[in-house]
């Protein structure tokens, strides 16, 4: 097979690309505007480039829809300071809900629900689920073009690296085992370093409803991962309310109900975990009905 990229779109010639250069490391990117709003989203065209000085390049490229730029790239024009936030495992639900297209000004770390930790020599916030988060000062950025999907090299120098004492190993080295990163192939394929491939629905062209959508009940489970929050935060909107009503009249959630309504000392970790497991065989829809059925529909 051979294929001319002058004679296919962009983004089907994007396609092979993304399944030919892969694994692909993600850049967690977490920038600021002028005004201190942060943004918080991940671009799989990234790497290191250098150690002396320490270099990392990533590329928020033009929208191919719209053409136009993305707020990361805007920031790092008004703020040239960025923090590359590393994605494992354990938060790459998340980070893919981050990546949905909101808003200017909407705030990325509350709606895929991490937490914000002040850096120490640049302006934007870490990621303090990430285990290791780069303060970077941005040196240049290299405009490739002006159509739907041109580049955007921002070249950035590391002046301070933090890392989570977790995922090092008894010679203070960073563990490949335990840290258990994550790369980008393509489609909804991810592969993860320790496991090997998984998939992860790409969010749709309508952004997530967001965690911070979800019951605080909810949102600060000692059940449910971060990840299984990610599921439930991506998806489009919230269910109505007659909706919520039907699922809970079933007969085997009204059993649940009750059954939980008897014995209330254990209610959450019980329902977390009934949800838990429907995430887990792939009925998000299900898992989040079930449990605005017991909280209901608002935060």
């Amino acid at each position: 097979m051979i294929v001319d990229p002058k004679k296919l779109k962009p983004s089907e010639f994007h396609s092979y690309m993304l399944g030919a250069i892969a694994p692909r490391p993600i850049a967690f990117a977490s920038t600021i505007d002028k005004n201190g709003n942060p943004n918080l989203s991940p671009f799989s065209f990234f790497n290191a480039f250098g150690s002396n000085p320490p270099l990392l390049i990533f590329s928020p490229a033009l929208s191919g829809r719209t053409g136009g730029t993305k707020n990361t790239l805007d920031n790092v024009r008004e703020v040239d300071e960025v923090v590359i936030n590393i994605v494992n495992y354990a938060i790459v639900q998340q980070a893919s809900l981050a990546s949905s297209e909101y808003a200017k000004g909407v705030n990325e770390f509350v709606k895929a629900g991490f937490t914000p930790l002040e850096s120490q020599l640049v302006k934007p916030f870490r990621v303090k689920e990430s285990p290791v988060q780069m303060e970077c000062k941005v040196m240049q950025i290299i405009q490739t073009g002006v159509r739907g999907g041109a580049a955007n090299l921002v070249i950035c120098e590391i002046v301070l690296m933090h890392i989570n004492d977790d995922v090092l190993d008894e010679n203070q080295k960073i563990d490949p085992v335990k840290i258990d990163q994550v790369a980008r192939m393509g489609g909804n394929w991810y592969s993860r370093a320790a496991k090997g491939l998984f998939e992860v629905p790409k969010p749709i062209a309508a952004a997530g409803m967001g965690i911070d959508m979800l019951p605080k009940s909810v949102r600060e489970s000692k059940v449910l991962t971060g990840n299984d929050l990610g599921r439930l935060g991506n998806t489009q909107e919230m269910p109505s309310k007659e909706v919520i009503k039907a699922y809970s009249e079933r007969e085997d959630v009204r059993k649940l109900t009750d059954a939980l309504a008897a014995d209330p000392s254990g209610k959450e970790d019980v329902l977390h975990l009934a949800a838990r497991q429907l995430l887990a065989e792939g009925k998000t829809e299900e898992a989040l009905l079930l449990l605005l059925s017991q909280y209901g529909e608002v935060v």
